[in-house]
């Protein structure tokens, strides 16, 4: 049997776990985040300095491994943050901030937001590969979230009063997901046009809204869900229901209540784990450890502790 992961040098010593921090983050040597300098670099030693110090010799500016990332000031330890990005990459349905403040020993307030951290690294806010392609298929659907502004007396039924997230699928390939504000063909087309290949076979059910599309994409096939149809030979939406149910798993099983303003967090946690499916679980960390650079979340940008997530 193999060993288990979680046991490595670097899970449970700062020492390593900054030593393994900058090899992912600085594969062919030491750069400054300050200048971007890899020359004249050196570590300050001596008994007033702390582990980890270096100096760059181009702007005299001092700094760690973990300036300029989301790791920076942070007062938990360094490899319980390792440990936080491992438990989260490794989690299918995620892992609750509560099951993180019991597992890594630290108060639920700094395990949520370290889990806000984690999951500001893995969702990608700039796609540089449109989906699809010349003999690819993209399904592209819509679900619903949570009760927004739901008055009461009103039915808990419906969509209008939820969250509304829009997802496409490629097969075989990636998927993208986006918070929007509505549900209508002036919100949800242009999104499509931006992010999907002309050359590419649209796959939807016969919602109205995805009406005219096949005029700007190879084809458009749709699946009458009114009809009871959920399948026609390859043509059908399962791969993004398949998708959809775990999604809805984790946050209905894992974190019962998410937030407005936090949910585009949480489908980017989830679209980062199947994008990066085939990999293991530490390589999908080690990815989440080299986007941690610039992308540093003030704790006045998480507003409130509002999410109560399960015990």
């Amino acid at each position: 049997m193999g060993k288990a992961v979680l046991s490595a040098p670097y899970f449970h010593n700062e020492a390593k776990a900054r030593k393994y921090l900058e090899q992912i983050r600085w594969p062919n040597g030491t750069i400054c985040p300050h200048c971007n300098s890899t020359e004249k670099i050196y570590t300050l030693k001596g008994k007033s300095t702390r582990a980890g110090v270096y100096k760059c010799g181009t702007c005299r500016k001092q700094f760690t491994v973990t300036v300029g990332t989301l790791f920076e000031r942070s007062k938990i330890s360094l490899h319980k943050w390792l440990q936080g990005v491992y438990l989260m990459c490794s989690s299918k349905k995620g892992i609750s901030s509560h099951q993180l403040h019991r597992s890594l020993g630290i108060t639920y307030k700094s395990a949520w937001f370290m889990s806000h951290r984690i999951r500001e690294a893995m969702r990608d806010p700039v796609f540089v590969r449109q989906l699809g392609g010349v003999g690819k298929t993209v399904e592209v659907d819509e679900t619903f979230w949570g009760n927004k502004k739901r008055r009461k007396g009103l039915p808990g039924r419906g969509w209008a009063h939820k969250e509304k997230v829009f997802s496409l699928v490629e097969r075989g390939g990636d998927v993208r997901s986006f918070h929007v504000p509505a549900v209508t063909a002036n919100t949800l087309q242009p999104i499509m046009r931006q992010q999907i290949a002309q050359t590419t076979n649209i796959m939807s059910d016969d919602w109205a809204g995805y009406g005219g599309i096949d005029k700007e994409f190879a084809s458009h096939e749709v699946v009458k869900h009114s009809s009871g149809e959920y399948v026609r030979g390859v043509i059908h939406t399962n791969t993004i229901e398949n998708y959809f149910s775990i999604l809805k798993r984790g946050l209905v099983g894992i974190f019962q209540h998410v937030g407005a303003n936090h949910l585009k967090r949480y489908v980017g946690e989830f679209d980062f784990r199947y994008n990066n499916r085939r990999l293991s679980d530490l390589e999908r960390s080690n990815i989440v450890l080299k986007g941690i650079a610039g992308k540093r979340l003030l704790y006045r940008d998480s507003p409130s502790l509002s999410l109560q997530e399960a015990k």
